[in-house]
């Protein structure tokens, strides 16, 4: 630190590998830095306007917002300026000293050093200023905090190789000035076509103008005159028609809106009209963003009223589930002056929340009649959508039709499978959509649970994902077909069993009703009931939870975050046919205690469930195999 004004201060360490990526690996998408740089101007333009609605003495006599764009080739430079809401000390450091975004280790293990897929990861995180670095080698910000003080202005620089300094300066203007000293190999930048027609490409629908100076000589010793072109639409573009508006434009928009370097899967451009007036532009990204998961994270809409920006998160409008959704809603009706907390119990924003997010499921609908693309959606997005029937029941038929499922029809772990798909493909007489949860897909696949619908032919539906179980406690139905988990109380094939086979069961159940009350009195507590089971064909055992008990899946998830879980005890279900069982009813002592143990520890983790005693497990089965 030099003085009370000066200080240098170093990036957080995941600044420094983020910078020095993009500084050599992004020589492919080096244009884009123009487009995050106008974006984050405009941001701060929009930020301003609003603030502005309760102190218009925050625009200091100067309320025409703008974005101006300046160029000296024989200095080398591309400077970049708006009078927007502006920063002090505190925001400068805050801002450009960190990404202020979770999720940052995650990002950077991520990086692979391929250029084109990195550079994709970087539009997906959304670090716009510093993509500057890509074309400067050294990068100069001049900013006041609109209704500060002149001397309070902030003058902050970096060459991006680990530090930065920040000083404080007086400044007349507020907002933000950037400069980008260029590298000699990014020179092109410095050139009024080559900005004019980046500005055009990228932020032509960007509502605040964007303005680029034109120097007409004068005649003989009159001086050149010099007058600013704006360069871009500058009209919202979802006020415009839809008609109007092109595919390129739509993908524009919601790369700025996004802060995303790749196109979206679609969007839905609406306008309503009535008791309700508003328009919505909702986009479906091609890809996650790294705080998906975070559930606490940063998400929902671009929210404007009357084209006036209010909040750049507002996560009234779409449920949870949904919130990978990008995009805009402008209404004519909330109250400009509300606050989040108000505008959450407005009943015309829970209106708009319903119709919104039918207008999201029925672009997602629309997008599943495309398989490939959906597929891409659904391995990006499908765990996220997963929670829906657990938090908007109302819409939870529709949510079923866009899950995807893996499938014994396939024997795949690829979630491909609809349910309409499943219940096209249905037995004639079958009345359930049958489906098994295991911590994993090939525990799922070659559960002992499966036997005697591989046997029949019947399709299972194979849940592996963390929240399956979560899911499938609230999707109980779908399209008027019970849901039914094959591994809880008893197995009720209904018309697929013939009156013979029924008629066989019982009499096997009968017959062996002496052998279940051994095996259960050698099992003590470990088990609820022991019983002659039909699911089986080739296993000998299998534990079976009761009809409403928790599974196995959630209870350790449960577990995992430190809730108390209640005891279960399994019923065990063995196979009369098994030569095992034969084996075990030929025997007495403790070698039918023995056998008993090992039989049921055997269909405990075949279910992927923990033996209380794995030594005594080992123990018993060796003793078994020695003699």
């Amino acid at each position: 630190m030099t003085s009370a004004q000066e200080q240098t201060l170093g990036f957080q360490t995941e600044v420094k590998q983020l910078l020095h990526l993009m500084i050599h690996s992004l020589y492919s998408n080096r244009e884009i830095f123009l487009r995050e740089l106008i974006s984050n101007s405009a941001d701060a333009c929009d930020k301003l306007r609003y603030r502005a609605l309760e102190n218009d003495g925050l625009y200091e006599n100067d309320p025409e917002l703008r974005v101006e764009i300046e160029f000296d080739h024989d200095g080398k430079t591309v400077t970049i300026r708006d009078n927007g809401i502006g920063m002090n000390r505190e925001d400068v450091i805050a801002n450009l000293g960190t990404i202020a975004r979770s999720g940052t280790a995650e990002f950077l293990k991520q990086m692979s050093g391929e250029q084109q897929k990195d550079a994709r990861l970087i539009g997906q995180f959304g670090v716009g200023f510093y993509s500057g670095f890509i074309v400067a080698d050294e990068v100069v910000v001049r900013t006041r905090l609109a209704g500060t003080p002149h001397e309070q202005g902030v003058e902050w620089r970096s060459k991006g190789e680990g530090e930065f300094t920040i000083v404080d300066i007086e400044r007349e203007k507020h907002g933000t000035e950037i400069v980008l000293h260029l590298k000699e190999d990014a020179l092109e930048f410095a050139d009024e076509h080559r900005l004019k027609s980046l500005v055009r490409k990228y932020s032509d629908h960007i509502e605040v103008p964007v303005r680029m100076p034109t120097v007409q000589e004068g005649e003989g010793d009159a001086e050149a005159t010099v007058t600013w072109e704006t360069v871009n639409e500058a009209q919202a573009l979802w006020v415009r028609p839809k008609s109007d508006v092109s595919d390129d434009e739509y993908k524009a928009f919601y790369k700025h809106v996004a802060h995303d370097f790749s196109d979206p899967l679609t969007w839905s451009h609406n306008r309503v009209e009535g008791k309700l007036e508003y328009t919505s532009l909702l986009y479906v990204p091609a890809r996650a963003p790294f705080d998906l998961y975070q559930r606490e994270g940063a998400r929902g809409l671009k929210l404007y009223v009357q084209r006036v920006f209010i909040i750049d998160d507002a996560e009234q409008f779409l449920p949870l589930y949904l919130r990978f959704i990008k995009g805009v809603v402008d209404s004519n009706d909330l109250s400009l002056n509300v606050s989040r907390e108000i505008l959450q119990q407005d009943p015309q924003v829970e209106k708009m929340k319903g119709a919104l997010t039918k207008r999201a499921l029925d672009m997602l609908s629309k997008l599943s009649k495309d398989s490939e693309t959906y597929q891409n959606f659904w391995n990006q997005f499908g765990g996220v959508l997963k929670e829906g029937p657990a938090e908007d029941h109302s819409n939870r038929e529709k949510i079923g039709g866009l899950l995807r499922f893996a499938s014994t029809h396939t024997d795949s772990s690829v979630q491909d499978q609809s349910l309409s798909d499943y219940i096209a493909r249905m037995k004639d007489n079958q009345k359930a959509i049958y489906y098994i949860i295991a911590d994993s897909f090939n525990a799922a696949r070659h559960s002992p649970h499966l036997e005697i619908f591989r046997k029949k032919g019947i399709e299972v539906l194979l849940l592996s994902d963390r929240i399956d179980e979560w899911l499938m406690t609230h999707l109980t139905e779908f399209d008027g077909k019970s849901m039914v988990d094959i591994t809880r109380g008893d197995l009720d094939l209904g018309e697929i069993d013939s009156e013979e086979e029924k008629q066989a069961q019982q009499e096997s159940a009968k017959a062996k009703e002496g052998l279940a009350e051994r095996f259960r009195e050698a099992l003590g507590d470990q088990v609820q009931e022991v019983r002659v089971t039909h699911r089986l064909t080739e296993s000998p055992a299998c534990v079976v939870l009761p009809e409403n008990e928790m599974g196995y899946q959630m209870r350790r998830l449960m577990e995992a975050a430190g809730q108390p879980v209640p005891e279960v005890k399994p019923i065990l279900e063995f196979n009369p046919d098994h030569a095992l069982i034969s084996r075990l009813e030929g025997s007495n002592g403790e070698a039918f205690t023995d056998l008993a143990h090992v039989l049921f520890d055997q269909a405990v983790i075949a279910e992927g469930g923990q033996l209380d005693d794995p030594a005594a497990y080992v123990r018993r089965l060796n003793a078994m195999l020695t003699h």
